[in-house]
């Protein structure tokens, strides 16, 4: 087996292990579910969202990218943007749900999801950050 370089090889494996779920799911989710209504619907894809909404979202597509990059290079501005990035997405679902769309939680098991994902990056990101170099790898 090769010698690993990097802040991956430093780091321990419960922090590259998180780093590698929250770029997967920044990439696979965050990147990939925005740029698909982006591609297929332009940069306002939901007509029932007024345009600061549609506008936020349509930005995920390059700062989720941005963070998840920032992850990879072992940034711990890629953990502090991923969170800011989370608090807000779940907010603004949180909004749309409710305050636009006005259905209830089990109309929307993605908004759970969100919840979940959030939570878990709010209480692990602090300790993967404090692992991470200041400058990064």
């Amino acid at each position: 087996m090769g010698r690993v370089n990097g802040w991956t090889g430093r780091a321990p494996r419960w922090v590259v292990a998180l780093v590698a779920l929250y770029v997967v799911v920044l990439v696979a989710v965050g990147t990939v579910s925005h740029l698909a209504d982006l591609l297929r619907d332009g940069p306002r894809p939901y007509d029932w969202a007024p345009d600061w909404l549609n506008l936020y979202w349509t930005s995920l597509t390059v700062l989720d990218s941005l963070a998840a990059l920032l992850l990879l290079r072992g940034r711990r501005f890629g953990v502090d943007l991923m969170c800011v990035i989370m608090v807000t997405d779940l907010a603004a679902n949180w909004y749309a749900a409710y305050g636009v769309q006005h259905v209830g939680a089990s109309d929307r098991p993605g908004l759970w999801r969100l919840a979940a994902f959030t939570a878990l990056a709010l209480a692990t990101g602090p300790f993967v950050r404090g692992r991470l170099a200041r400058g990064g790898g």
